[in-house]
């Protein structure tokens, strides 16, 4: 039989977690939303890449910007890198497979893009490439990470902006980038589009 205190356990540590986010990564997510508007604004577009339940978080992002978030408006340029299984599986199979996101960053990025990576661990090798892919290109970089940062936080540039869930738990990292990719939607709606 499902017990219950291990299911209020996981929503008490996820209002936990939620509510010191909510404290430190306000300021760090207002800015992110800025960089974002202003690549939009200037024509550019925001590539988006990420793996296992963060390639989900990657698609959510850009599908919440080519179709719409909450109001009716044009879409926006977003690409998800996660979504092309062909281009994928031939980059990983002809060079390696922690060059699938960069060669598409290397394609398609140019300068004034972004580059929305998003890492739970701060580890991933095809995303700390893809990252260092968007710097040769002049993309700027919003990274999601957890934990300490891990690689990623050392290779991003004075001009990146990282979000970093100060928690040890994939569950509870991923809670808070999604609710962090819903207040970036809204952010960049409200600043294109609101009336407020």
């Amino acid at each position: 039989m499902t017990n219950g205190n291990e299911i209020r356990a996981h929503f008490e540590e996820s209002v936990a977690v939620n509510q010191a986010s909510m404290e430190a990564l306000i300021p760090t997510i207002a800015s992110a939303a800025d960089l974002m508007v202003g690549c939009l604004k200037n024509s550019g577009k925001i590539l988006s890449c990420g793996n296992g339940g963060s390639a989900g978080d990657a698609q959510h992002f850009s599908a919440e910007l080519l179709n719409r978030f909450e109001m009716e408006r044009p879409g926006l340029a977003a690409v998800a890198l996660t979504t092309d299984s062909s281009t994928l599986t031939a980059i990983a199979n002809d060079y390696a497979y922690e060059q699938i996101f960069s060669k598409q960053v290397t394609a398609l990025g140019n300068a004034g893009d972004c580059l929305l990576a998003i890492s739970t661990s701060g580890n991933s090798p095809n995303i700390v490439k893809a990252i260092e892919a968007a710097h040769e290109n002049q993309c700027r970089v919003v990274a999601l990470t957890g934990g300490n940062g891990g690689k990623i936080a050392a290779v991003l540039g004075d001009d990146d902006i990282e979000i970093r869930v100060v928690s040890s738990r994939t569950a509870r990292i991923q809670e808070i980038h999604l609710l962090t990719i819903h207040c970036l939607c809204d952010a960049i709606d409200q600043s294109l589009f609101g009336t407020t």
